[in-house]
């Protein structure tokens, strides 16, 4: 039987008289620049992630990232991947800058217009993501110079790829108490500036 089953039962102790129930703690753990990668990761297996369709209008992906609570969707057609889009897609210089060059009205802009499509996007392997810690993800957002990474995992059964999680850079310094700045704002600034002004 041992050699069929070789694990063992735990130790228990009595319970002690007077002993108390564990209350519902609203703060999350401590997290620090040395904790694991996995405290700031949304694990899509526990969070349903925000996705919309590539004929989605930009104003409904904006709706659909406030009603969310999120800066990214991910870009579905039926269940394909397809990309991904941002915030800074929907709201930044791009929109204005296709508007002028192909003469359009921005309540024409679809998603597939704007979004990342899935060949240009990269994805942090799990198995790596599980030995790195906060600083690890913090560094290759800031040589990204992006708000996001995708997390990709690979079935070993299946041998397909799925995308298992994300970072974001709002949500890491939420959880560290600090502002996590992954891109130069008076260099995007600037971009956009010089757009409006080709514009006008």
């Amino acid at each position: 039987m041992t050699a069929e089953f070789p694990h063992k039962p735990l130790p228990s102790q009595k319970a002690a008289p007077g002993i108390g129930l564990q209350q519902v703690s609203e703060e999350d753990p401590q997290v620090t620049l040395a904790s694991s990668a996995l405290c700031v990761m949304t694990d899509f297996r526990r969070v349903p992630v925000a996705t919309i369709g590539p004929e989605a209008t930009l104003n409904q992906a904006t709706e659909q990232m406030i009603s969310r609570g999120v800066r990214l969707l991910i870009v579905v057609d039926s269940e394909r991947v397809l990309g991904l889009i941002t915030a800074r897609d929907t709201q930044g210089e791009r929109p204005v800058q296709m508007v002028n060059e192909r003469g359009m009205r921005y309540d024409d802009l679809r998603v597939r217009d704007l979004m990342v499509p899935l060949d240009d996007v990269d994805l942090l392997d799990m198995q790596r993501v599980m030995q790195a810690d906060v600083a690890d993800i913090v560094a290759t957002l800031k040589d990204w110079g992006r708000q996001h990474a995708l997390v990709g995992q690979r079935d070993p059964q299946t041998g397909e790829t799925r995308i298992r999680g994300i970072f974001s850079a709002t949500q890491i310094g939420r959880q560290l108490g600090i502002q996590v700045q992954t891109f130069d704002v008076a260099r995007t600034f600037a971009q956009i500036q010089a757009t409006l002004s080709k514009a006008y």
